[in-house]
């Protein structure tokens, strides 16, 4: 009688325990062929960040090329600049993930500027080969320290290159530049507000170096010592 009741006994573990194992067995297959759902797809999906190997160029403009002036960069975002005197960018397939902001409301060209987005710790380097004219500090929107460069491109005086938005300035006018080679800054300006060209990035948001190309009425490739862009502020 004893035998019996523990081979019953027995009988009944390994019953109740198939049945266990059956049931988890059970869980485990629909765990693993449940459909996930798919994130809703948005408009225009945020590319990740890239990086750009200078002197690789993005734009040209009257026979000069302008390169990426970092070696980690995100997106180039064309846009409508301010100066009326500012001239037309042409695109190139080499430009990292290059895209035309939405109007601004202004007389200029969709291509006229660009904000380059870079990596917060990349040393910003020269976007053209040249002649330093100008270089030094201002207040965007006469409230927040910025800096800028500006450069009179080889073989082409009556152009000048802007570079704005860059911190720790490491040129002088009459310093002579390399396009991709030569440290012009120690890297973008971060401000406390977003930018347009935000909209179309990944977040957090790198801060962005904006370059611009102006004809000059006068030709003249010579330093201007002590010029800034203080844009009408006192």
């Amino acid at each position: 009688m004893a035998r019996f009741s523990l081979a019953l006994f027995s009988a009944v573990v390994v019953a109740a325990c198939g049945t266990a194992l059956g049931i988890e067995r059970a869980a485990v297959t629909r765990a693993s062929t449940t459909r996930v759902p798919k994130a809703a797809a948005t408009s225009e999906p945020v590319p990740p960040r890239a990086v750009a190997r200078p002197p690789t160029p993005f734009a040209t403009v009257d026979g000069v090329a302008l390169v990426h002036p970092a070696d980690r960069v995100e997106r180039v975002g064309f846009h409508q600049a301010s100066d009326v005197a500012t001239l037309d960018l042409e695109v190139l397939g080499s430009a990292i993930r290059p895209k035309v902001l939405p109007s601004r409301s202004r007389p200029t060209s969709a291509r006229s500027a660009v904000d380059i987005v870079v990596d917060p710790r990349s040393e910003i380097r020269a976007p053209v080969s040249g002649i330093v004219k100008r270089a030094g500090g201002y207040r965007l929107y006469c409230k927040y320290p910025d800096g800028f460069v500006v450069i009179s491109p080889d073989g082409h005086p009556e152009l000048e290159v802007k570079a704005l938005h860059i911190s720790g300035v490491r040129v002088r006018p009459g310093d002579r530049v390399v396009a991709g080679k030569t440290l012009l800054a120690k890297h973008a300006t971060r401000f406390p507000f977003r930018s347009q060209v935000d909209a179309f990035t990944a977040d957090p948001a790198w801060p962005h170096v904006h370059m611009e190309v102006t004809q000059l009425d006068v030709p003249d490739a010579r330093p201007q010592f002590g010029k800034s862009l203080t844009l009408g502020c006192p």
